[in-house]
């Protein structure tokens, strides 16, 4: 497939999942925050390594392992690329933004956080960009701070110069919010932080997917990020880092692969990016990884963000008409990605999933792993509407057809 302009309908038919019915209704699949569903091109780089190429890598001289390798640091290259890193040794595969986000908390956090130092998160923070802070806090004697939202969900940064100071070591925030939508504006933030001496790690789960990501451009230190929200399979991801960085920390695991010499007494680490990925990798998700890229690449995201846009406009215009419709985040399209999170009157958001998925629409009913989101809303839990590059405005539609039954239920 390749359209020779940007045709949401083309592309979902490269998506397999999508033909099916769900309680004999055609799938809205609008639960793309979570994970992404994976295009034919991904589903045969899965089959083609398994059929053909399946052996460990770096460590086989055979052809199969000469293979596999080539496949598995080929997919790396294609990341970097994707994300403008420096070099590839910058780019650890991890299986996941929560693993990426823990690694530089304890390779990183034990060794540079000390007791009376300060680390600053936001209440927009999704649980695996706060958990992993609280730990080191406690193992370290650390403050945790916070940067406030207000009514819209957007950073209060008007006292950002007192939230940062000499004692702040570690600036940890999102790029887009996985509850709200929210676009941060994470540049300034890292410009703030660097002036103070903080390290900066942006949680990218979603940012890799609905923006275009430069990291040498945003000037984080680190930058996260998952692979199942970008066509790619689950249990991939990527830890981005300055090699300077990198270089200095400790490995976050031991054993095979990312050693040079042991001895009985002490060990000598590998190069990077081998220092961080101990044991057999997932190679077959890292060829799938790079197979997604490939994909998005192809159709490309500026046709991507434009169509998501719009469907976000369309869908929030429409869902407006719902009476008893509460949904939160940015007003400004411009602040806000191809997320809805929403409330519907009486409804609990869980009875709000289960009568949608009745007629085959598929949504998040939740917190989201936020719940110092939910706690400033005085809410528990929202359903949450999220869309791709393969939704169209049916989808949309019939979001809204199905919300319209639920208000009649509990109207």
């Amino acid at each position: 497939m390749m359209a020779t302009r940007f045709d949401p309908r083309v592309i979902r038919r490269d998506f397999p999942t999508l033909e099916q019915l769900i309680h004999g209704k055609p799938l809205a699949y609008l639960d793309n925050a979570a994970t992404s569903q994976k295009p034919q091109a991904v589903l045969d780089a899965l089959d083609a390594y398994y059929e053909h190429d399946n052996a460990n890598v770096h460590r086989g001289i055979h052809e199969l392992s000469r293979r596999a390798t080539i496949g598995y640091e080929e997919a790396r290259e294609k990341v970097g690329r994707w994300i403008n890193a420096k070099e590839s040794a910058e780019v650890i595969w991890t299986k996941g933004t929560t693993e990426s986000l823990n690694l530089v908390a304890m390779a990183w956090g034990l060794d540079h956080v000390a007791e009376g130092d300060e680390i600053l998160i936001s209440v927009l923070e999704h649980h695996s960009n706060i958990v992993p802070w609280q730990i080191l806090a406690r193992r370290r004697g650390a403050t945790l701070r916070y940067i406030e939202i207000d009514d819209e969900g957007r950073w209060i940064l008007e006292d950002l110069d007192t939230l940062l100071n000499e004692r702040t070591r570690m600036v940890a925030i999102s790029h887009v919010s996985n509850a709200l939508g929210t676009i941060n504006p994470v540049q300034r933030v890292i410009e703030a932080a660097h002036r103070v001496g903080a390290v900066v790690i942006v949680d990218g789960a979603q940012g890799a997917v609905h923006t275009k990501v430069d990291v040498q451009a945003l000037g984080a230190d680190f930058y996260a990020f998952s692979g199942h929200k970008m066509c790619a399979p689950t249990g991939t991801g990527v830890l981005w880092g300055k090699r300077e960085l990198l270089e200095e920390m400790s490995p976050y695991q031991g054993g095979g692969e990312m050693i040079n010499v042991v001895s009985r007494d002490e060990s000598t680490w590998a190069a990077l990016p081998h220092k961080f990925e101990a044991g057999t990798p997932n190679i077959a998700g890292a060829v799938g990884f790079g197979a997604a890229v490939d994909y998005l690449a192809d159709i490309g995201m500026d046709g991507i963000i434009a169509h998501e846009k719009a469907l976000l406009a369309y869908a929030l215009e429409r869902m407006a008409e719902i009476p008893g419709m509460n949904v939160y985040g940015p007003r400004s399209l411009e602040e806000r990605s191809a997320v809805i999170s929403f409330t519907l009157g009486d409804a609990h958001p869980h009875d709000i999933s289960t009568i949608l998925d009745t007629q085959g629409i598929a949504v998040r009913a939740g917190h989201h792993c936020a719940q110092l989101v939910m706690k400033h809303f005085g809410v528990s839990s929202t359903a949450r509407a999220s869309f791709y590059l393969y939704n169209i405005e049916e989808d949309v539609d019939r979001l809204v057809e199905g919300l319209g039954e639920v208000a009649r239920i509990f109207g």
